[in-house]
């Protein structure tokens, strides 16, 4: 854009009707096309207004199957008083000088567009009803809006924001214009029919698989099946005798076999002949990885958070426990397996990608191309779950790598799901070793907690502790006097990252689980040693209450039995509430009940469905999951091996949505942390064995 002039009102009016959160585009081409009369440019902002009345939503955060595409779009309808089957939608590129850093990472959707997208759409509608004053030459408090409409009520005129666009380009935008008052909102707060809905039931809708590009070929990686693992040799003779194999590339993760689709680049994998230098991960499997862990949790570690003084409490209480918890590795394990498509030029890069971290792929494409990153374009396309996983950029880079060698052609590469599941970045594998007491009356007095586990970041992030390795311990909203928590990284080289939750995952469940153990031993019942110790929580108090008068707690069914957990992470508050039967050593989960104080409701029904997704989501790694290492090398490969909650497996369940005022919270991320603790809870009410390890196998409870 350098030598191109243009002001603030230039901008403003070169899409043809009202725009708000522009940038630049790349090319003066798209200016010069619209001054030929060539048609509208589609310059890329928050909001575009156009003159058929349609308003177009730029959405900057990745949809997943959250419902973001909607809940984001009310957000901006209901401010800007726009008729809801006029809104349309679209994915942002990468724009860090508009959109700062673009990426859908713990739960922060809402949270971070709640006031933004509302004052967006407040500032358009003031210039909407300014423009449409100055038309009548009418004093604009006494105008109104109307789905879509500026309505002047002395008159009875009206005029359509289509109409209105082109000149509100020209009124100069309001620094904050008022917002609404929640008690008149039109669509947030309702259960308005998902956006996304129609194209992903017609087909319609693009995912990173359904990606297409003239001239396109397919690759797929040889990766050293150990951890850390490098190519020492290979010989791909056979490889390239495969039909349609087009090219043998060596990368940084393994050897890319380039062909005409995916099937003759698998079968060329397959006719590779490689040699692998394993490295030191190759020393280890899951016995080996345990005992380090144990060996860690005996070893001083970095505090994490220290109230009162426990070991004088643990050793004047009237009672104590301790107690071991174990949680595995957990693959994300998406439906849609990690894909790329990629071409590089000598001048640029472009890339098609289902991508949690738009930033961070752009980034790391112009590491590997070493172009400016004004020359790399990403476009994120649907996801078929992420999970966490996609918030890395491996494949990305991997897909950048292959086309790089391929100079000008347009490379999509593929990941089986035996790639996705043995290459994964996992959830960490803790190991916590608990003590704690009650005094004379049955109360908790005292809780330690020494961790030992890798960080979710790998080489960790910053200061002694990693926060994300202790959260669901340290965070605990109970008033024990006396709290001691610390972590020791005990790392085997495994790949980890964020796993939806992250620590809460198995933290929670650890933290929960103990504390009904510390209920027992006390002679309490587990709703009310909580309700005693909740009392500086009334928002978790309030929902761990509902969610108990809901289930019908102590008021179970004959032969059924009930546990409870709660939690408080990325800014809501959940409780949930489990139901169970255990019959000759068979374990049925009947019925589940979860409250949650999300904040400001936008969308009851997407609200439900991620409470739902989370519970199932939960129950499979309570349940089911475990990644198991043998000399480096992961022992699942797909389904068979790694099973999950399967339809016939779903309890009933029932979701209450308690309604503050306060801005909304996360909702992705709620449920999954506290189901696996509240079964885990009712195991022991149906049969006083303590289930301190995920997930929890039939034979353990039998």
């Amino acid at each position: 854009m350098s030598g191109l002039q243009l002001n603030r009102r230039d901008l403003l009016r070169s899409g043809a009707g009202l725009m708000l959160g522009f940038f630049l585009p790349d090319s003066r081409d798209l200016l010069a096309q619209q001054a030929r009369g060539q048609g509208p440019i589609h310059p890329n902002a928050y909001i575009r207004i156009a003159s058929d009345d349609s308003v177009t939503l730029i959405i900057t955060k990745a949809e997943m199957g959250q419902g973001t595409m909607t809940s984001l779009s009310q957000l901006l309808a209901d401010e800007l008083d726009c008729d809801w089957k006029n809104v349309k939608t679209e994915f942002a590129p990468v724009n860090p000088a508009l959109y700062g850093n673009q990426g859908v990472y713990g739960s922060q959707s809402i949270r971070t567009t709640w006031f933004p997208l509302r004052q967006a759409g407040a500032n358009a509608r003031a210039m909407l009803l300014e423009t449409a004053a100055q038309q009548w030459k009418a004093d604009k408090t006494a105008l109104r809006t109307d789905a879509g409409f500026v309505v002047n009520p002395a008159t009875g005129a009206k005029l359509s924001y289509g109409s209105l666009a082109e000149a509100a380009s020209k009124v100069a935008v309001p620094a904050a214009a008022p917002l609404k008052n929640p008690k008149d909102f039109r669509y947030i707060g309702k259960s308005m029919k998902r956006l996304d809905t129609k194209s992903k039931v017609n087909g319609t809708a693009k995912f990173g698989l359904d990606t297409r590009l003239p001239g396109m070929v397919y690759a797929v990686i040889a990766r050293c099946p150990v951890f850390g693992g490098k190519v020492a040799s290979f010989d791909d003779s056979k490889a390239k005798a495969v039909p349609g194999v087009k090219k043998i590339i060596q990368v940084p993760s393994g050897v890319a076999v380039v062909a005409e689709n995916t099937w003759a680049a698998m079968q060329g994998r397959n006719a590779l002949l490689v040699k692998y230098d394993e490295g030191p991960v190759a020393q280890y499997s899951s016995a080996d990885i345990r005992k380090m862990f144990a060996e860690y949790a005996e070893k001083p570690g970095a505090v994490a958070k220290k109230a009162g003084d426990a070991d004088k409490a643990l050793a004047s209480a009237a009672k104590k426990i301790e107690a071991v918890y174990e949680a595995p590795y957990l693959s994300h394990a998406p439906m849609e397996p990690m894909n790329c498509t990629a071409v590089v030029n000598s001048d640029s890069c472009e890339i098609w990608a289902p991508t949690q971290m738009q930033s961070g792929g752009r980034s790391t494409a112009a590491q590997i191309t070493g172009l400016p990153a004004d020359s790399v374009k990403l476009h994120s396309t649907f996801m078929g779950g992420g999970f966490g996983r996609r918030g890395g950029t491996d494949y990305i880079s991997e897909a950048v790598e292959v086309a790089k060698a391929m100079a000008g052609t347009p490379v999509k590469l593929t990941w089986t799901r035996e790639d996705d599941m043995q290459h994964d970045l996992y959830r960490p594998a803790s190991y916590v070793k608990f003590a704690g007491a009650v005094d004379a009356q049955g109360w908790p007095v005292a809780l330690t907690a020494k961790v030992a586990c890798p960080s979710f970041f790998g080489g960790g992030r910053g200061g002694a502790v990693d926060s994300t390795a202790v959260e669901g311990i340290h965070t605990l909203e109970y008033t024990i006097p006396n709290v001691f928590v610390d972590w020791r990284k005990a790392d085997p080289g495994i790949p980890t990252t964020f796993w939806r939750a992250v620590g809460y995952t198995q933290n929670t469940f650890f933290a929960e689980c103990f504390l009904d153990e510390l209920a027992a031993l006390g002679g309490k019942d587990p709703l009310e040693v909580r309700r005693r110790l909740l009392g500086n929580s009334p928002r978790l108090m309030a929902v761990m209450n509902k969610a108990a008068e809901s289930a019908g707690w102590g008021k179970a069914p004959a032969g059924h039995h009930q546990g409870i957990a709660v939690v408080n992470n990325i800014g809501s508050y959940t409780a949930i509430v489990a139901e169970v039967s255990v019959t000759k050593g068979a374990m049925k989960l009947h019925r589940v009940v979860c409250a949650v104080d999300c904040g400001h409701i936008v969308n009851p029904a997407i609200i439900q469905q991620q409470i739902e997704s989370g519970i199932v989501y939960g129950l499979s790694a309570a349940l089911k999951g475990a990644i198991t290492i043998n000399k480096g090398r992961v022992e699942q490969g797909n389904f068979d091996r790694y099973d999950v909650t399967r339809i016939n497996e779903v309890p009933k369940i029932d979701v209450h949505i308690v309604e503050t005022d306060n801005n909304p919270g996360g909702i992705g991320e709620a449920s999954g942390p506290a189901i696996a603790p509240a079964v885990a809870n009712a195991i022991f009410a149906a049969t006083g064995k303590r289930l301190r390890k995920m997930p929890m196998k039939p034979e353990d409870i039998a």
